[in-house]
């Protein structure tokens, strides 16, 4: 009965890959990330069918825009889990270098929306280069980082290795600071794994948030939206959508309205498709839902951690480290802004809210996390170790 059972278990990690090890395949992250996905073009098709059919007279507009570019995600996402790795190590200079220039040419041919050049229009695709950024410094840290752990040993050369994220997330800020900081909240987490100073880290932490507040200060837009977070009574103009969207919050309730049943979705929350979409989650499935959500995006930051730990390599743990990192400040920032624990910033939901490149990144760079899991081997005697 107990090899019976060994037997069982042992299917379900993977293929045996010799006499004496298990090819694994982490199964629980894909089935994740595909209802993630599922439940993202759901709440998408209910949150923009009002704006869709008043502004395209097509209420599948946003809807189909996605599904194309989940499309695209899912064959990025395909391509990275089976990307030998020796090439990814060195296609990442060249990478990181094209990425940087796009970043770049924003300035010049960027296209310009709510008063921002955050995008690059190359024919009839639309994409944001600084969510491309995020891929190749995640490459990028996690090459550098595994060469160099043991030289990682006081603030100086923490401050070295970082250069590279530094340079990139600098390029973003200016006009996105938002996703700029993000980007250098991946590096840092990244090097805190290889090398956890905390009295270093704490001295970086200061004085990433004294350049945070040189950025803030730099755009006058961005003073506005703390003054509109901090008393937003005294700026109704500027802090309505955050108003609304804790109405939105406040009227789902326990159970929310029902799906599709959203009042504020239709006009009072101005975008809700993007940044918003959680309101409106809120507001359609309660606080249910809402929990729901959450303890899914829980589950895929935890899949991401048993496979980082697990990893044959520090150079693949670090790209896993890197992509959860990505993920959960993405998440916790978004929240936080929606619930008006933080000023708006724009960060959207993973997943979920609308975003062409924004979605086709995250999916591609879930699969690089299963290209780590592909990695990992397991004595044949021990099939069960991770679980």
């Amino acid at each position: 009965m107990s090899d019976r059972h060994n037997r069982t278990k042992t299917a379900s990690v993977g293929k045996t890959a010799s006499a004496g090890t298990i090819k694994y395949f982490d199964y629980s992250l894909l089935f994740i990330i595909i209802f993630l996905v599922g439940f993202g073009l759901v709440m998408l098709y209910s949150v923009s069918a009002y704006e869709g059919q008043s502004v395209f007279n097509d209420p599948t507009h946003y809807l189909k825009r996605q599904v194309f570019s989940v499309g695209l995600g899912f064959i990025g996402m395909f391509v990275f889990t089976y990307f030998p790795q020796k090439w990814m190590k060195k296609v990442t200079g060249l990478a990181y270098i094209l990425s940087l220039l796009m970043c770049l040419a924003v300035f010049a041919i960027g296209k310009s929306s709510n008063g921002s050049a955050r995008w690059l229009k190359i024919g009839p695709i639309q994409l944001q280069p600084s969510e491309i950024s995020k891929i190749a410094v995640i490459l990028t840290m996690a090459l550098l980082l595994s060469k160099v752990p043991k030289q990682i040993k006081d603030f100086k050369s923490i401050i070295k290795v970082l250069i590279p994220a530094g340079i990139m997330a600098v390029a973003i800020a200016i006009n996105n600071l938002s996703t700029g900081i993000i980007i250098a909240g991946i590096a840092i987490i990244m090097v805190f794994v290889v090398s956890p100073k905390k009295k270093e880290f704490a001295a970086l932490g200061v004085i990433l948030f004294g350049l945070g507040l040189a950025g803030i200060k730099m755009g006058g837009y961005r003073v506005v939206r703390i003054a509109a977070w901090l008393h937003p009574d005294q700026y109704p103009d500027k802090a309505y959508q955050t108003l609304q969207g804790m109405y939105a919050i406040g009227s789902g309730g326990l159970f929310g309205k029902g799906l599709g049943a959203s009042v504020q979705k239709l006009g009072y929350v101005p975008e809700a498709q993007n940044d918003f979409i959680f309101t409106i989650i809120c507001e359609e499935l309660g606080l249910f839902g809402a929990i729901c959500v959450i303890l899914l995006f829980i589950l895929l930051i935890w899949r991401c951690m048993v496979i980082a730990n697990s990893a044959p390599d520090l150079y693949s743990s670090l790209i896993a480290v890197g992509v959860m990192g990505h993920i959960a400040l993405q998440v916790v920032l978004n929240i936080c802004v929606v619930t008006n624990w933080m000023p708006n910033t724009g960060i959207i939901l993973p997943f979920i809210s609308y975003g062409g490149t924004s979605v086709a990144i995250l999916l591609s760079e879930m699969g690089l996390v299963l290209n780590v899991s592909r990695q990992i081997r397991f004595d044949a005697a021990h099939p069960i170790e991770i679980k």
